[in-house]
């Protein structure tokens, strides 16, 4: 076994969580029902990595085994990565009639005619989710099995879904994925998180839209014709209140998980206290970040707990409509960044 292929199976090993090892080894079917048997998964990871090496090397595992690997881990473990969402545009008249293996069979020719060494794995779902894999090399060295990129296109869908995808290698596989699907352009809407899931729910809109189109009204104050209520019960109406609004504005439903959202700012600085800044001609830039495991659920916990200001600020509200979360907002009011296509 060639050193390469045992350095990329000892690190893909290392990645697998212990509890998820032998359900992930059992669907990778490359070790005998024997050799699984003898393995005790309650073993130190060290070990039993070593165990498992030893007969990956004894059936004779190349690297086309590791990379199955690799894909069966990742597949189960999305959010590990982080993902950014391309949009196609300018469908062909036959796209929609487009299969799996029509689409596999376009893109691979179409990739490697662009680039000598360049490594493909692909893996479909019962969903018509087809997950790509590439390690890139080039016209002189052989493919980084460690720095691949991944790609999650759904068959009849205007998005696709890409992790670690560098600008020297972006035109490449832009136009292979044009090619491939049948469209005339793509480009990145601006859409970036870990959760792979909610992402594909966004912009597919598979959550439960309960989003109002109207503005919420600000809080008015109820008058209670008991004068004499205490202020246990005034606290308890200001939260149902407050819930209310929540609701009104984010939905009753679980919301898509984004860890950011990127707001930045190319405006006029306008304080009369400070002239320099004011009377500069070029807009003032800076950027604001928000960042939570799931921000648009601590949102709506801070609005319901009267912690954030109500009614929310429609570039915050609007995020799961325009199913963006990086914005640029100028004289002209927000909108995307202008991301030239790949």
């Amino acid at each position: 076994m060639e050193d390469s292929v045992i350095s990329f199976l000892e690190k893909t090993l290392q990645r697998i969580p212990s509890s998820s090892l032998k359900s992930i080894l059992n669907e990778w079917g490359f070790l005998s029902a024997q050799q699984l048997q003898d393995l005790h998964f309650q073993q130190s990871k060290h070990i039993l990595h070593n165990k498992v090496l030893a007969f990956c090397e004894e059936n004779g595992v190349r690297i086309r085994h590791v990379i199955q690997l690799d894909m069966i881990y990742n597949c189960e473990y999305p959010n590990k990565r982080n993902w950014s969402v391309y949009q196609f545009s300018g469908q062909q008249d036959d796209a929609l009639v487009l299969n799996v293996t029509e689409f596999s069979q376009k893109f691979k020719v179409n990739l490697k005619d662009l680039l000598r060494h360049v490594s493909i794995g692909m893996k479909q779902f019962e969903d018509d989710a087809v997950w790509i894999r590439v390690a890139w090399g080039d016209n002189f060295t052989k493919p980084n099995q460690f720095k691949p990129t991944y790609v999650v296109y759904e068959l009849q869908t205007p998005y696709v879904f890409i992790s670690n995808l560098n600008v020297k290698h972006r035109p490449l596989l832009s136009q292979a994925l044009v090619i491939a699907t049948k469209h005339d352009e793509i480009k990145e809407i601006q859409l970036r998180g870990r959760s792979l899931k909610s992402l594909q729910d966004l912009v597919l809109r598979r959550y439960k839209q309960s989003f109002q189109t109207y503005q919420p009204k600000p809080l008015q104050e109820r008058h209670c014709p008991e004068r004499d209520q205490g202020i246990v019960h005034e606290h308890a109406k200001r939260l149902a209140d407050l819930k209310e609004v929540a609701t009104q504005t984010f939905g009753d439903g679980p919301l898509p998980k984004l860890e950011t959202a990127v707001f930045k700012l190319e405006t006029k600085f306008k304080d009369p206290e400070n002239r320099i800044l004011t009377n500069r001609p070029e807009p003032f830039r800076c950027a604001v970040k928000f960042s939570s495991p799931s921000f648009l659920e601590s949102l709506k916990s801070l609005v319901t707990l009267g912690i954030a200001s109500a009614p929310v600020s429609p570039l915050l509200s609007s995020i799961p409509q325009k199913a963006r979360n990086h914005f640029v907002i100028s004289e002209r009011g927000p909108g995307v960044p202008s991301t030239p296509a790949p």
